[in-house]
């Protein structure tokens, strides 16, 4: 059996994309293990290391990193149909929700099954992001110095509290100087 046919992949984008939206609570960061689940271990559209470039331009392109995951995803996946297919179900479900949930959540916000919910959806948003950071971390660090630039650039983001556009940006300059 080859290779599904283009308009297979777009469908199955839409379809694995849309999937990532109903579930993708936290934003952008904790939607990346989510990605990365369909993407490379489901099916296999790219590999880690394409992840984690694919991460690395989300993160330096304007826009929230979940929406241009998908759109990046898409695009390696099946050209501007995929990118197209893959931003559009992202975006779907957050946008049935929102226009849904804000009636209903501002009637009964104050309804304790309600808040109790709200309140529990936080630290899972937060295991979700603390999953998309140790992924990422094995796929990135793959040598002692690969190491000492996130250690570096942890301390000045979080110490110096250097923009990390910035810094982005320098430690491809460093990444260049040293991988040649």
């Amino acid at each position: 059996m080859g290779a599904p046919a283009p308009s297979m992949i777009v469908w199955e984008l839409f379809s694995a994309f849309l999937r990532v939206g109903f579930f993708a609570f936290g934003g952008g960061m904790a939607a990346l293990p989510l990605i990365e689940r369909e993407v490379v271990t489901r099916h296999g559209w790219l590999t880690s290391r394409d992840f984690v470039e694919l991460v690395a331009l989300s993160e330096m392109s304007p826009g929230p990193i979940g929406i241009n995951a998908a759109t990046f995803a898409g695009f390696r996946a099946a050209g501007v149909a995929g990118s197209v297919a893959a931003t559009v179900a992202f975006c779907l479900p957050s946008l049935v929700l929102v226009v849904v949930a804000f009636g209903i959540l501002d009637r009964f916000r104050s309804h304790s099954l309600v808040a109790s919910f709200l309140r529990g959806l936080r630290p899972a948003a937060v295991a979700l992001i603390a999953v998309a950071a140790v992924s990422l971390t094995r796929a990135a660090i793959g040598d002692w110095f690969a190491a000492v630039i996130a250690g570096v650039s942890f301390f000045l983001v979080v110490r110096k509290k250097i923009d990390p556009v910035l810094l982005i940006l320098l430690a491809g300059v460093v990444g260049m100087a040293v991988y040649r």
